[in-house]
């Protein structure tokens, strides 16, 4: 399929239609898609961590799904936007004490052995509370896993925890591992981590660094009929450019995650044989934000981060680095999660000579130079958008008198420096929103979080008001309630500044014609692609 003239608006046009398709003929079609072949698709990074119990981000799931399953995933029509995977359904208790999974039965490990309640019980108990960097906030207060059989395990909880939070983070941090393969080992370095042992239709065959991951079919997968691919295989192109090209010489057969510079998407749109997609995504909104390290004297004062959020131009940015495809944040909820948004928070317009004239009154004073101190600058390496804001948040910065030298790393390299050893005054980081607060954003600014949690507050930022809210929100079972203690965290967020929102966004995937059943529920990207197909 080709769009012969495209543009944001004719890509929503088209998610809307797409969404207006009926779950039968969503079923339908997977029914119908061919089984066998290689499906190459490209990737931009290697994880130093594979393992999605761990590490729960896009960059691990975008592989590890494939192979390490959660308890449920996300869905455009399941009830709440959920589709069982590794439990067969669940239900909180009226006092927020306990939850109880029902499991699937006859699903098997990868090395053959059975899947059970005890991996389950083992997995939020070893892993995801303590290890996870997002799992230690949502289930904060899981004290015990009750597993009466095989097939049952009851989440027991010290304080009234949320059913709403515990549903809506189902998809992102219950990746189950095989507690025979960790239990007794130090969980951190076991080489199961990098070499996936799962429940998915896809087994883990071999990483050769630098040029690809491989997948396999596993014969044995609990869903009839999938997976319908032979093989998965990750081409690790780092250079977006060279995605671009490669999928054009059909060399990979799929992009996702806007691997195709967004700049070349009208122009490849017009290639016969490759569709572009914006559908998939609904679940992973992205948030271009700045990240600050409060432990420098300067950036502890509120007037210095009030006058760097004055000197972005976000209307700039949007229009000029995402072209379009994205939209000027106002805090820390993105507007397309309207349960919790709110607007009625401070702004910040861009005005350069307000942001000098702060800098001036708080004693800032510029030099013989024209500076009056220097940072430096970690714009994260996961998107071109990420190096093309550092470079912009640079100059941006050298207008008000702030010298910032940019320091880019591999992606390792980089979550090494800004989330254990603190090495950054700046750092430009992507978080992603995942439908509830309590999952991913309030993390970004909580206190206490220990060094070297990924996408976290490593900026020693602390604010007792903003802690007392956060920990109130986790425990507040009424949705009112809840929402409205949300909506409070956003307006203290915005008047702090801990860090700056800047834009939010969406992806695109850019595919051959020939693959099947593409984005079919809103995390494809980081789904199990079990239905996935090559047509022939």
């Amino acid at each position: 399929m080709t769009i012969p003239e495209i543009s944001r608006r004719a890509l929503m046009k088209g998610t809307a239609l797409l969404f207006a398709s009926t779950a039968l003929a969503r079923q339908a079609l997977a029914q119908a898609a061919p089984s066998g072949g290689r499906l190459v698709v490209a990737a931009d990074s290697e994880p130093k961590n594979l393992n999605p119990a761990i590490v729960a981000s896009n960059g691990v799931f975008f592989i590890a799904s494939k192979v390490v399953e959660p308890l449920a995933e996300a869905s455009f029509d399941g009830k709440d936007g959920l589709a069982p995977r590794l439990a067969t359904s669940w239900e909180g208790s009226p006092d927020g004490l306990s939850v109880t999974f029902k499991l699937r039965d006859g699903v098997t490990w990868h090395d053959g052995k059975p899947f059970t309640s005890f991996d389950v019980a083992f997995s939020a108990l070893k892993i995801w509370k303590p290890l996870q960097n997002l799992g230690r906030l949502v289930f904060a207060n899981l004290e015990a896993v009750d597993t009466p059989d095989d097939y049952t395990a009851i989440f027991r909880f010290s304080k009234p925890t949320p059913f709403q939070l515990i549903r809506n983070a189902l998809p992102v941090v219950t990746s189950v591992v095989a507690k025979h393969i960790f239990d007794g080992t130090d969980i951190a370095t076991n080489a199961a981590n990098n070499a996936l042992v799962g429940t998915g239709p896809f087994k883990f065959a071999e990483h050769k660094p630098g040029e690809y991951y491989r997948l396999t079919r596993n014969e044995n997968y609990w869903e009839k009929d999938q997976p319908k691919l032979d093989e998965i295989v990750y081409r690790v192109l780092p250079d977006r450019e060279a995605a671009g090209a490669a999928l054009e010489a059909d060399e990979i057969q799929l992009a996702a995650f806007s691997a195709v510079p967004l700049a070349d998407l009208d122009r490849i749109s017009k290639i016969d044989g490759i569709k572009v997609i914006s559908k998939g995504y609904e679940a992973l909104t992205y948030q271009l934000v700045v990240e600050i390290n409060h432990r420098r004297k300067e950036l502890a004062d509120l007037r210095v981060r009030q006058a760097i959020a004055h000197a972005i131009d976000k209307k700039f940015v949007v229009d000029t680095i995402f072209l379009g495809y994205a939209a000027a944040s106002t805090g820390p909820v993105p507007k397309n999660a309207p349960e919790f948004y709110t607007s009625d928070v401070a702004t910040y317009e861009f005005n350069p000579a307000a942001a000098n004239d702060i800098l001036d009154k708080a004693g800032y004073i510029k030099g013989p130079d024209g500076n009056r101190f220097s940072l430096k600058l970690r714009p994260a390496p996961y998107f071109n958008e990420t190096r093309q804001f550092g470079d912009y948040l640079r100059q941006a910065l050298a207008v008000i008198g702030i010298n910032a030298e940019i320091v880019n790393a591999d992606a390792a390299a980089h979550q090494k420096a800004v989330y254990t050893n603190h090495d950054f005054d700046l750092a430009v980081g992507p978080p992603v929103f995942r439908g509830d607060p309590a999952i991913s954003t309030t993390i970004l600014v909580q206190s206490g979080t220990p060094d070297g949690v990924p996408f976290s507050n490593q900026g020693g930022y602390a604010n007792p008001e903003l802690d007392k809210i956060i920990k109130q929100a986790a425990q507040t079972i009424d949705t009112g309630a809840r929402t409205g203690l949300y909506r409070k965290f956003q307006q203290l967020v915005v008047a702090d500044l801990p860090l700056i929102n800047v834009a939010e966004w969406g992806f695109i995937t850019v595919a051959r014609d020939t693959v099947l059943n593409v984005s079919n529920n809103p995390r494809w990207a980081v789904s199990n692609w079990g239905d996935t197909a090559l047509q022939s």
